[in-house]
């Protein structure tokens, strides 16, 4: 190349101009080749984050700044005329009206229901089954909801990077369809072991509206909405472990344990035809589906979309079973959280053991009866639910943070602290009115704080995670939801020994004081939290991430101005060389 070429040069002189603006070392990253279709690694990865976020909860609006930046240099070097993106025809997920939108949170809540109500559904025919196949041991019959949060536990890290790779319409349609299937076996179940299989890999099929559904949810709705209609949402989910005993318990009482099963998977069919309804809300899948499209249409290779680089599934596999874990014993955040929660999620589930010890066998209620004590429980998942909007005042009544213009992270755990009374209070209360020497409705009564406690806790616990790691938020839950599947399948199994050996009073109580003792957890966290964010490797590194993408985007706008002023300052060179040729 000539000197006076070069001269002329745009991408010649921008490179020298950014050159002296960042310096040849931050050029060598932030620069991206234009020999090749590739996508930047670091680009790829935070679009994959990105991604994997959008499942499990909303993206803020810094976070998806950021994810936009991403996508766009993930195809820089493909011609823009041919990209395709969301046009006038209401293609958008968030364009819908409100009433589809309605009747897809309405559907996905309603399904997410029938998974969570079946792994609790399960105690009500505890009794039938011991019966039928002989078994003495309560403690080895409860082993059944031990399996599926197993199950569910497992089928959340592995069904989670399917909704990426394929969208989450195909992947729903398989695995409802396979939890429906796989109900079978257990109702027509001749032993112990058939039920304890089936209902393992029936909770990884079902996991699917767990790991899913919230991501469903995001798709279609805004930012300024989206606390709204997640908290319609966990109606259904939040709520589902009261329903299961409270229907379990007439089924069983009135048609035997065996139609525990049959009921489930009559919703699950409703459940299947709800998902057959639904179209794609996923918009990397829909803009994926309909570049290939347009190439089938046109035969033009050139089309393409922006999501159309993406992560191939094992790698991603291996990035959602690695990083939940490792986020889980090296981030000091996830540590105190996961152990907190899991807590909760576990004493939880061992009341769906000792409502049985209590009212059945103490009280002498039926199954049925029995089911509509878990009523308390329920109510105070409902108050929680209802009250969205004062809770969402509250939240947004605490300073801003001057970084982001929004309230910080710790504001959530403001509502953690009070639910964090709430529960051990339910519990304590429990503990001394659950004996036959009380009136019945006390203990049903506790659990109305109780209820509403875990559910607080479930719901802004999240939230704060979610917050505080941005595009880590994905593998930070997906940690959280391992280890409280684990504690949820494993205390219960320590409920018929504990009940018998401690009795219904001091078992509860010793369950208040732990929880009781686990208080202050919130309590630092809304004080100190701040400080412990500040500290995190990879929020650190999160931190950096958006810096070096500002700066890119901060180079390429730069780069454009120099290519604008470039070319005007050709023209006028043009202009005067013409006036002179003119003159003479």
């Amino acid at each position: 190349m000539s000197l006076n070429e070069k001269e002329i040069d745009p991408a010649s002189s921008t490179r020298e101009k950014v050159s002296s603006d960042l310096g040849e070392e931050e050029v060598d990253r932030s620069s991206i080749s234009t020999n090749s279709t590739n996508s930047i690694d670091s680009a790829e990865d935070q679009l994959s984050i990105h991604q994997s976020l959008s499942r499990n909860a909303g993206l803020e609006e810094p976070d998806k700044e950021l994810a936009r930046i991403t996508s766009v240099a993930t195809n820089v070097t493909s011609d823009p005329q041919f990209e395709v993106d969301f046009g006038d025809n209401v293609e958008n997920p968030q364009d819908w009206g409100m009433a589809k939108k309605s009747m897809i949170i309405g559907f996905m809540s309603f399904s997410t229901l029938v998974v969570v109500m079946y792994s609790t559904s399960y105690t009500s025919g505890i009794p039938g089954m011991m019966e039928t196949f002989g078994i003495r041991s309560k403690t080895l019959i409860v082993l059944g909801i031990t399996t599926y949060l197993a199950g569910l536990a497992l089928g959340s890290v592995l069904l989670a990077p399917l909704s990426e790779m394929y969208g989450r319409r195909p992947v729903y349609l398989i695995a409802v369809f396979m939890f429906v299937a796989l109900i079978i076996p257990c109702g027509l179940a001749e032993n112990l072991a058939a039920i304890l299989i089936t209902r393992f890999f029936g909770a990884i099929a079902g996991s699917a509206m767990i790991s899913n559904a919230p991501g469903t949810v995001s798709d279609i709705v805004s930012d300024d909405y989206r606390a709204l209609a997640f908290s319609i949402w966990s109606i259904g989910p939040m709520n589902g472990p009261v329903i299961g005993p409270l229907i379990g318990g007439f089924v069983f009482q009135f048609m035997g344990w065996r139609w525990t099963n049959w009921v489930v998977m009559i919703g699950s069919g409703v459940s299947f035809v709800m998902v057959l309804i639904v179209k794609e809300t996923y918009a990397p899948a829909i803009l994926r589906a309909k570049a290939a499209a347009k190439r089938k249409e046109t035969g033009d290779e050139r089309w393409y979309s922006r999501y159309d680089d993406k992560k191939k599934f094992w790698p991603l596999l291996r990035e959602n079973l690695v990083r939940p874990l490792s986020m889980s014993v090296k981030e000091p955040i996830c540590i105190f959280w996961n152990v907190y929660i899991a807590l909760v999620y576990g004493v939880m589930y061992l009341c769906f053991v000792s409502y049985p010890i209590v009212f059945t066998e103490l009280r002498g209620w039926s199954p049925g009866l029995t089911g509509l004590a878990y009523v308390g429980i329920g109510i105070g998942g409902l108050v929680t639910i209802s009250c969205e909007p004062l809770i969402r005042q509250w939240i947004n009544s605490h300073k801003t943070d001057l970084a982001t213009g929004k309230p910080p992270p710790e504001s959530m755990i403001s509502i953690v602290c009070v639910a964090a009374v709430a529960v051990p209070v339910g519990e304590l209360m429990f503990a001394w009115t659950c004996t036959p020497n009380v009136h019945w409705i006390a203990p049903i009564i506790a659990g109305v704080p109780f209820g509403a406690g875990n559910c607080a806790v479930f719901i802004y616990a999240s939230n704060y995670l979610v917050h505080s790691y941005g595009i880590y938020a994905a593998s930070a839950l997906a940690g959280n939801a391992v280890l409280r599947s684990a504690m949820g399948g494993a205390l219960p199994l320590a409920g018929p020994k504990m009940y018998s050996t401690l009795g219904p009073h001091w078992s509860g109580t010793m369950l208040g004081l732990i929880e009781l003792a686990m208080i202050p957890i919130p309590f630092v966290f809304y004080r100190y939290g701040h400080k412990i964010r500040e500290k995190s490797t990879l929020i650190s590194r999160m931190r950096e991430d958006r810096e070096k993408l500002e700066n890119k985007r901060k180079a390429s706008e730069r780069e454009e101005m120099l290519k604008i002023g470039g070319a005007g300052a050709r023209v006028e060179q043009d202009r005067g060389k013409e006036k002179e040729d003119f003159e003479v």
